[in-house]
């Protein structure tokens, strides 16, 4: 073991001691954009981008880290949680809580076209709750991690912040999707695709009840926060609604060249809106696709509320 003069810290021989970057940063491949994440809730969803945004970094080089050089171990407070989603922190550890028996039974689908096949893959290999300590500690599967590995051309980036203030899980999502398009200014999803992007499963079969509660508040919810303009029409086939195509602003990319030649990408979004509005009331929608803080009972009597903290051991 020797003292690394550049990271201020001693480390083992050969090892590895990603650059991360300060503000949280979700890396994901495109395929995860479009994979079923089954029962997820929205809470559930948040804790998952949550440990996925402590994965990514560099090395001393710039250069992304493979996935065989990634940590797949990685620990997420309550506290951590409450600051980024602005949840109450007594509400957090219940969020933390149940999120740990959902990523350990969960397993998404992955279509893999390449292959003409589908993929089950889980999530973790080990997932455990500290009471004590109000936090949750996971490891993720050898499987998943070349799907938040850095691939340039393959996966999607944007900031951990940019979805923490929506209520939905059909909001992040669709903003998800939008990130891999945004410099096109368009995307084309069938209806069959959406369903199962959404993970609706058997739910709104009607196609106007789908729309209403998945997608069409999404559109809203986004356009209240960022100034994006996101709009869709619906493609038919005779009477019936196969595909919804979506517009909005593209993400403008500027490129400048340093000294030694090298290209270096800046992309400048759709800005948020200073004043943008947490839409907390979506009545048309599940409540498992709200976030906690929205679904849960407001009780007016501070006292109640005071004895509920008490009686739930604070957590």
């Amino acid at each position: 073991m020797s003292f690394n003069k550049k990271y201020g810290l001693f480390v083992k021989k050969n090892e590895i001691i990603p650059f991360k970057s300060k503000t949280p940063k979700i890396y994901k491949n495109k395929k995860l954009n479009t994979a079923n994440f089954g029962d997820f809730t929205h809470n559930d969803y948040q804790v998952f981008l949550h440990l996925v945004s402590e994965i990514g970094g560099v090395n001393e080089f710039g250069k992304y880290l493979q996935p065989e050089k990634l940590q797949r171990e990685h620990t997420l407070t309550a506290k951590a949680f409450s600051e980024v989603f602005k949840v109450d922190i007594h509400h957090s550890y219940r969020v933390l809580k149940k999120a740990v028996d959902k990523l350990m039974k969960t397993d998404i689908k992955v279509e893999r076209m390449e292959l003409k096949e589908l993929w089950r893959i889980n999530v973790c290999s080990m997932a455990k709750y500290n009471k004590k300590e109000g936090c949750i500690t996971i490891e993720f599967t050898d499987r998943i991690m070349p799907y938040l590995a850095q691939v340039r051309k393959k996966f999607t980036l944007y900031n951990l912040k940019e979805i923490a203030h929506f209520s939905s899980l059909y909001t992040t999502r669709l903003y998800e999707l939008i990130q891999e398009f945004k410099e096109t200014g368009w995307m084309i999803k069938s209806v069959g695709q959406l369903r199962e992007i959404l993970a609706v499963g058997n739910k709104f079969t009607p196609y106007n009840d789908f729309k209403k509660r998945t997608f069409a508040h999404a559109c809203q919810e986004i356009n209240d926060n960022y100034d994006m303009d996101l709009k869709f029409e619906e493609i038919k086939e005779g009477r019936k609604v196969v595909a919804v195509k979506f517009f909005f602003k593209q993400t403008v990319l500027s490129q400048r060249i340093d000294q030694a030649g090298n290209i270096h990408n800046t992309y400048i979004k759709p800005a948020q809106k200073k004043n943008f509005k947490k839409a907390n009331k979506h009545p048309e929608v599940l409540e498992g696709q709200l976030s906690f803080e929205d679904t849960k009972p407001k009780s007016k009597n501070p006292f109640l509320s005071f004895i509920s903290r008490l009686t739930s051991g604070g957590k």
